[in-house]
Parts: structure tokens; sequence; C-alpha cells
């Protein structure tokens, strides 16, 4: 039994780990009740866990929990700020990159990421990024659309990451 400490959304959580082998997503999941975080394939390949910690994207599903103690974490209930949706959120509205919506959360974060470290990407970085998460649903042309107008909507500043 492990007593997990962490900073999740801007909040101070602790939680009791009764096993050692415990993913971050399912304490964010099952523990915290952050369900807005995925798990599509469990073996950290299709991306749709991403979360950040530390200002990384992280596979939640292969991230031991016990290696979030002390980290400050973001999950995609964590970036709307006041009732309003994160620009990130708000681009994939827009371009119409939601279907069924279970992969959206972990490309939003991976995003959130990648445009907090460098917020102004050229297209190569942009589609490296992508590359690492799958859709069923939308094709990808709605999410490169989307993550382009998120990069539109940051504006070349890390204004809405947060601090």
């Amino acid at each position: 039994m492990q007593i997990l400490e962490m900073v999740v959304n801007g909040a101070k959580r602790a939680m009791i780990l009764e096993e050692g082998r415990v993913m971050l997503s399912d304490a964010l999941r099952d523990g915290l009740g952050l369900t807005g975080t995925k798990v599509g394939c469990g073996a950290g390949q299709c991306g749709s866990c991403v979360v950040v910690m530390n200002g990384e994207a992280v596979t939640s599903c292969t991230t031991l929990a016990s290696k979030a103690q002390g980290a400050e974490i973001v999950t995609i209930e964590g970036l709307a700020r006041g009732g309003e949706l994160h620009p990130i959120q708000e681009a994939f509205i827009e371009a119409n990159a939601i279907q069924c919506g279970f992969c959206t959360p972990g490309l939003v974060m991976a995003l959130y990421a990648l445009f907090c470290k460098n917020p102004a990407p050229d297209d190569v970085i942009l589609k490296k990024e992508l590359n690492k998460h799958l859709c069923r649903c939308t094709g990808y042309e709605v999410i490169w659309d989307a993550a382009v107008l998120a990069r539109e909507k940051m504006n070349g500043t890390r204004k809405a990451c947060s601090e």
C-alpha cells in the first residue's frame, strides 16, 4: 500500500494505491473520477490515454501511478477555465474533428503539451505528434484541420498553458 500525492488540474490530490502495479490512467479514472482520460489499447499505442505530466505528454495506460508521486498532472478536465473551453478544444469542435470522441482527449492533451513547449510548431512537427494517435471514426483530415486551427488559436504564445 502506498499513498500517492500529486497535483491534478491545479489541485493537490492524495489517494491510496492498494497494488503496486496501478497504472496512472486507472488512478485518474477510478481513484479520482476523472473519466475524460480514455484507455483504448492499454499498450500505449493509440494515444487515447495521453495526459500531461510535468509538462510532458505521457501515455497514462503504460505509466505506473507511482511514477506520478509529487508530479503535476493535467487531464482533459483541467483545460477549460471558468466555463470557457481551451482554444484547442474549441478548434476540435469548429473543425468537426469529433465523432465518437474516444480519441479526442488524448489528441487534445498531446497538442496541449506540444504547444506549451513549442507555441508555433511547423507542419512536420505537428504531423509527427498526430502520427502517435489512432482514430477509427473521423479520418485524419479533420483532425489535421483541428490541429492547424488550434495552432492559429494559440497564436504563437503559451498564453493558454497552465502556469
